[in-house]
């Protein structure tokens, strides 16, 4: 059995969203994987009511096709260490993990677990955070719990399930307000929990990659929102009319993009991202970038979950690649000016 690094996904989502049935397709599919799932959800819809024997009082289960299951009685850090323990001692054999949050958390503590505890980041590595928003009631939810919004800007992939339940122009509607909120994530729509495994694992959401996907969409929208800042407002009318849903919600959870030509001064990026981080730290999701740097031919990557912030170097740029810096920040109220004008004032 290999001692690789153990991939975590943590599977987030408003109650009712559907998680445990989404959790119950991947625990009882033979896909040949042994997954052990933690369940920090004391909500009334348990997993084990269903699959497992509720009378027991072991706190991790072994299921019929090599699952384990374990709900949370302690932190997450015990749990993740025991089971990391006993699997090197051959006692549980698993593959990977998924942790369920309940549908109230911010997915942000549990993310920062597998970067802040060194013994966990010996044995885990955090592939993604997934998030289930449940169409007939995404609305309400995003509209009244700033939880919700969140758990959309941390998500490194979003199903949209019940979406048969609710109009297709809904849906769309749903599609585009997600879209402001976080453009780096994928969006798919998941019937009953009916979602390829592929979708789910190795998304590698949290690695420091030199891909950076921002929804090319979003850019465009991002484009034209500009554009039309110092028209006069009746313009704005007829703009109105061709899209309904442009701008009818302004979400606290927002997103923009940050691009430059120059390099960065590197001394200054680090400063000012640091001193941000301080300051902002609770109110930024998610912010990722790949960034040319003075004094390197590499790329940088950088990456982000609230306080801690990681940064590696990349492959070189290739003969003729542009060479561009291209940041997304994902927040609350995050001050976008304050942002922009002073990465502008880190380039070199």
């Amino acid at each position: 059995m290999s001692q690789g690094l153990i991939p975590a996904t943590i599977l987030t989502g408003f109650l009712g969203a559907g998680k445990t049935t989404l959790l119950k397709r991947v625990l009882t599919e033979a896909h040949g994987q042994k997954i052990a799932v933690i369940e920090n959800e004391f909500g009334e819809e348990n997993i084990d009511n269903d699959i497992l024997v509720s009378d027991t009082n072991e706190q991790i289960i072994q299921m019929n096709n090599g699952c384990v299951c374990c709900t949370i009685r302690e932190d997450l850090r015990t749990t993740l260490s025991d089971l990391a323990a006993k699997r090197r001692k051959g006692e549980l054999d698993f593959e990977r993990v998924v942790i369920e949050t309940t549908g109230l958390a911010d997915p942000g503590p549990v993310a920062q677990t597998f970067f802040m505890d060194d013994e966990i980041a010996e044995s885990y590595l955090l592939d993604s955070v997934l998030t289930l928003v449940d169409a007939k009631h995404a609305e309400e939810q995003l509209n009244s719990r700033q939880e919700a919004r969140m758990q959309v800007g941390f998500a490194d992939q979003i199903f949209i399930s019940k979406a048969d339940l609710v109009e297709p122009a809904a849906v769309e509607a749903l599609m585009h307000r997600i879209k402001h909120m976080n453009p780096r994530a994928p969006i798919q729509t998941a019937h009953f929990g009916e979602v390829a495994l592929a979708k789910v694992f190795d998304l590698r959401g949290f690695n420091l990659n030199a891909k950076l996907e921002i929804d090319p969409d979003f850019l465009k929208a991002d484009a034209h929102d500009h554009g039309h800042h110092h028209h006069d407002h009746d313009h704005e009318h007829g703009e109105h009319c061709d899209h309904p849903h442009h701008h009818a919600h302004d979400d606290d959870v927002k997103s923009f993009v940050f691009r430059a030509d120059k390099p960065f001064n590197p001394a200054k990026l680090e400063d000012f991202l640091g001193a941000i981080v301080q300051v902002y730290g609770p109110k930024m999701l998610r912010y990722k970038g790949v960034l040319h740097m003075k004094g390197t031919d590499k790329k940088v990557i950088f990456q982000g979950v609230h306080q801690m912030m990681g940064s590696d170097l990349g492959p070189k740029w290739m003969p003729g690649e542009k060479k561009q810096s291209k940041m997304v920040f994902i927040g609350i109220d995050l001050p976008k000016e304050v942002l922009m004008q002073g990465l502008e004032g880190c380039l070199a």
